[in-house]
């Protein structure tokens, strides 16, 4: 298959300078455009996202630096090349605070220009390798996480190499701390958008003013405080994928536009009156029964049914026997390199102590207790002594009893179970925050206003 050419955009508003550089770099095998304003020049960098941009910096009425900003507000890595007849090193100064990759001056050197080009499509290349070796990085780091034994855990893993190759938007649903963004990043990871971005955005912590904004972007203007144009994470995502995680908290009206980007590949931003083509996967998890939530009224069923191409469920940690004690030793391994211990392993009565323990918080609160474990170990090993300081006790699950005790299905039983444990887990936010709210939300990584509308629905 032959290479796709990089694109140049050419913003300058001689005729003839802009038809002599189209034609020197088309012979050096790039693809060109050009514009001989600022408005058609931006309107060609946001349609057609060049890899260069050479811009001229005096144009009919503005200046080049007045679009070398709206270029870097729209795409803050692109690159610019800043072209002027009478170079002054102060503007040179101020386009190279402003961003600009570089200046030529004019007549052109056209050897200069080819080498500046290339090492400046080197620099972008270069950024985009080192964007997904550290992606790769961070997936292997938490490779362990994202690997079992157990019986239930391997099929979901299963499931997620079977998905994964394609586009298919998928559901991960779980409990809260089960490991749903890591899920969600591994079959990024294995996917052929890998070399893209993957961005994730936690729909329980986005104010409802704030929602559509932060997910399809706003023009500037569009509503107060609004100074600049602004990306929206799906244009952010581009070619890559979008992590939606507890997107049961969007507001009904969010939901709504949602559904349209997902059916019709296209956004508007806040206050714009264009259409934006998009190329996003999408991945979204909840830590409720999605199907119920549907049912009581509190989501959208068309938006559900579009989302449910496929569905994987991540089982928590108490259901996951054989994965405990690896986990463990995982995280205590990464806890002694991150402060610097030698803690050799755990007692025997420590093992049989995790083991035991129920692990509401799952996956999440085993890695905190074993961090917290290691910095309070001065022996060799984790003793039982240092978990039961940390509340890590046998605490076994009531609502665990057979149906048949109380004549409830598996689905009432397990909604009450996730209700109970996600109670759990804020009420112990609570209690190491002594009670401060702020502190609370920070601990759980939510704000303020949903800690408040989960402590309602909870009862708390």
């Amino acid at each position: 298959m032959e290479r796709k050419k990089d694109l140049i955009l050419i913003i300058e508003d001689n005729d003839g300078i802009c038809q002599l550089l189209s034609e020197a770099l088309e012979d050096e095998g790039y693809e060109t455009a050009t514009a001989n304003d600022a408005n058609t020049g931006l309107n060609k960098f946001r349609d057609r996202h060049p890899e260069v941009v050479l811009l001229d910096m005096q144009l009919p009425g503005t200046d080049g630096f007045k679009v070398l900003e709206s270029i870097k507000k729209l795409d803050k890595d692109s690159l610019v090349i800043m072209l002027t007849a009478y170079q002054d090193a102060r503007d040179v100064v101020r386009a190279m605070r402003l961003g600009a990759y570089d200046c030529i001056s004019k007549p052109f050197n056209r050897t200069e220009l080819k080498i500046v080009i290339q090492n400046a499509l080197h620099t972008r290349h270069l950024t985009k390798e080192v964007e997904a070796l550290k992606q790769k990085l961070e997936c292997c780091h938490s490779e362990h996480e994202v690997k079992g034994d157990s019986p239930k855990f391997c099929h979901a893993l299963k499931q997620v190499r079977i998905i994964s190759p394609t586009n298919l938007t998928v559901i991960l649903q779980g409990e809260s701390g089960t490991g749903k963004e890591l899920i969600a990043r591994m079959i990024h990871s294995i996917s052929q958008r890998k070399a893209k971005p993957f961005i994730a955005i936690d729909c329980g912590t986005l104010p409802d003013t704030l929602a559509e904004s932060e997910l399809f972007g706003h023009e500037k203007g569009a509503f107060t405080g609004a100074d600049c144009s602004k990306e929206g994470q799906f244009e952010m995502a581009k070619g890559g994928t979008l992590f939606l995680d507890e997107i049961t908290n969007l507001s009904d009206s969010v939901q709504a536009k949602l559904l349209r980007v997902i059916q019709e590949r296209k956004i508007h931003r806040l206050g714009g009156k264009r259409e934006i083509a998009i190329d996003v996967r999408v991945i979204v998890a909840t830590n409720l029964d999605f199907a119920a939530e549907v049912k009581a009224g509190n989501f959208r069923a068309d938006l559900y049914h579009r989302l449910n191409e496929f569905s994987i469920e991540i089982p928590p940690l108490r259901e996951r026997q054989e994965d405990i004690i690896p986990l463990a030793l995982h995280f205590l391994e990464d806890a002694n390199m991150e402060f610097k211990k030698e803690i050799k392993g755990i007692s025997n009565e420590a093992v049989r102590a995790l083991m035991n323990y129920n692990w509401p918080g799952n996956v999440r609160e085993m890695r905190n207790v074993i961090r917290k474990a290691v910095i309070l170990t001065d022996s060799g090993k984790i003793m039982p002594s240092v978990l039961s300081a940390l509340k890590v006790e046998n605490r076994p699950v009531n609502e665990c009893r057979s149906t048949a005790d109380n004549g409830k299905s598996f689905k009432e039983l397990r909604c009450k179970m996730t209700r109970e444990l996600e109670k759990q887990i804020v009420q112990q936010a609570l209690e190491e925050a002594k009670n401060n709210k702020s502190k609370a939300a920070r601990i759980l990584k939510i704000d303020r206003v949903t800690l408040y509308s989960k402590m309602k629905a909870l009862g708390l």
